[in-house]
């Protein structure tokens, strides 16, 4: 399978440790503006105490969904309710 993200599998990006642990579901993906940045945030938002630094290819691994919204421009984001909603795509009005 091609590769659909605009940054190579071992790209670090931002996730949370609730999301990794699979205590969440991705229900939020943006992509930086400024640095073409990935990060991928479950349901209860970013928090700097759960935040870590994993490969991409890993939240590939985690959730294959995630390759609906590869192709989201910089500056964007796309949400769900839940896996088992849509992704809905959007810009990013979060700083």
């Amino acid at each position: 399978m091609d590769w659909p993200f605009d940054q190579p599998r071992n790209c670090a990006v931002f996730t949370l440790r609730t999301v990794m642990s699979g205590q969440e579901p991705i229900v939020r993906v943006t992509h930086d503006e400024e640095d073409h940045g990935w990060q991928f945030i479950g349901p209860s938002g970013a928090s700097i105490k759960q935040m870590m630094i994993v490969a991409l290819e890993e939240i590939v691994e985690l959730d294959e969904s995630v390759f609906q919204v590869a192709d989201i421009p910089p500056g964007w984001c796309a949400v769900r309710e839940s896996p088992a909603h849509p992704w809905v795509r959007a810009v990013n009005t979060h700083s």
